[in-house]
């Protein structure tokens, strides 16, 4: 068991990671920038370090400074979180190296699954299905990359290798504009992700975004625990999830969450993680991994009522799955709303002081944040300040219950998405369900 974890995050990921410690008896080390000394986790835990000015490349993207911070507060282990350095196999390694445990996957499996073309090989061994693509990365043979392209068929996507978050991708619907997407993609891969590898993927038009939760431990053992849609996106950033995925029967949820299972086995995976799909006519199509907790984790925690980052903690610290596959049984209906501190039509960010701060309540309602009256949120990190999350017997319930919870909630002094939240959700394509991802950008664009 571990008994003392560093936070290398902020905002409502690190106060969540804080009470799972504390759940778990766990004594916690906050670090933090010089702009987030007033966050709440900082003044609950046990012990806090700052580890830099309030530029991310300073602080939380400061490798040094965090492992310095774990050897003088003598931590045991490491939690990333996500966004920062929750992905980045160098910082896992340097973790290790160092004597502390990392909360997450080893080095060489998010190596594996951060390149998205070793990624799709290592899926297809593990009989994942992918979407028709070049099968590797493209090279600077213009006439078969135009070839391949015709194979696949138009429309196409150039994705970067080492890309995510929605950057590194460009559509093409024409032969014509094929090699100079390709060329364009090199570049801004090589300028963003300090890699140019890219690859070929069939275009699908009108495609869903569902993903799957997995666990894994380090004696062998892997589980799923379903599937959530995240297809209401705003520049391939997701705005509500939910779980189960409307229109998913049990049958095709077991089909691909058992092959996600033995996929990690097989990459001897450890820690949470989530398969991304494409979903499209009933079939499911890899696109990537992220070996990581992610933002959306508590609509799965709502549905299952397994606790993942008390599992992550104890996987790290060497403890088996207190979970078996025949234990997991989804029950209910969870949507979460991401809260950002932005102006919900022009969407630019409105960093300030909250003057007055009031959560909603209520039968299932549950929320994940960081703020409260007289905090101030920084103009230097993501605008994310918040999720409320409502959980129902029925999908209508949990929507319902949102809609009242989004109506009690109080955030005054900066701007926020609220407004953008209750117009999706009295939308008759949402409350139908089963919108693809581009529905968002379009309602949008008609407004």
């Amino acid at each position: 068991m571990l008994e003392k974890v560093l936070i290398a995050n902020r905002g409502e990921i690190a106060l969540r990671i804080l009470r799972a410690c504390r759940e778990l008896g766990i004594r916690t080390v906050a670090v933090h920038s010089t702009a987030d000394r007033d966050l709440k986790h900082v003044r609950l835990a046990d012990e806090t370090v700052c580890i830099g000015s309030a530029s991310s490349a300073e602080s939380y993207l400061n490798i040094p400074a965090i492992i310095s911070a774990a050897e003088v507060t003598a931590a045991d282990a490491i939690h990333p979180g996500y966004g920062f350095l929750s992905e980045n196999a160098d910082f896992a390694e340097r973790v290790e190296r160092s004597g502390f445990t990392f909360i997450g996957p080893r080095a060489d499996t998010i190596r594996l699954m951060g390149d998205k073309v070793s990624a799709i090989k290592a899926m297809k061994d593990s009989g994942i299905p992918c979407v028709p693509g070049s099968d590797g990365p493209l090279d600077d043979d213009e006439a078969r990359n135009l070839f391949l392209a015709r194979e696949i068929g138009y429309p196409v996507i150039i994705k970067a290798a080492g890309g995510g978050g929605g950057r590194g991708m460009r559509v093409v619907h024409k032969e014509a504009d094929l090699l100079g997407a390709i060329s364009v993609t090199r570049n801004e891969a090589r300028n963003a992700f300090g890699n140019a590898t890219v690859y070929m993927e069939k275009f699908l038009v009108n495609p869903r975004h569902v993903e799957i939760q997995v666990l894994a431990d380090t004696h062998g053992d892997a589980i799923h625990l379903g599937e959530r849609d995240c297809s209401m996106q705003r520049r391939h950033q997701k705005v509500i999830e939910e779980s189960p995925a409307p229109g998913i029967t049990e049958e095709q949820r077991n089909f691909i969450g058992n092959r996600c299972a033995e996929a990690c086995r097989k990459i001897n995976y450890r820690g949470a993680g989530t398969f991304e799909f494409l979903y499209e006519d009933g079939e499911f199509y890899f696109i990537e991994m992220n070996t990581r907790i992610q933002v959306e984790h508590p609509v799965t925690e709502m549905v299952t009522g397994v606790d993942l980052v008390k599992e992550q903690i104890n996987v790290a610290g060497g403890e088996p799955l207190a979970y078996r596959q025949e234990d997991i049984r989804l029950r209910g209906h969870a949507i979460e709303c991401r809260i950002n501190a932005e102006d919900p039509r022009k969407f630019i960010p409105s960093p300030g002081k909250i003057t007055q701060y009031h959560a909603p309540g209520g039968p299932g309602i549950r929320v994940d944040s960081h703020i409260y009256s007289g905090y101030a949120v920084p103009p230097y990190y993501d605008s994310m300040i918040g999720k409320v999350i409502a959980f129902g017997d029925t999908r209508e319930s949990a929507i319902a219950r949102m809609r009242t919870a989004l109506s009690e909630i109080v955030i005054e002094g900066i701007k926020t998405n609220i407004t953008l939240h209750q117009d999706i959700l009295a939308d008759p394509n949402f409350q139908k369900g089963g919108t693809n991802i581009h529905y968002l950008e379009h309602k949008l664009s008609q407004q």
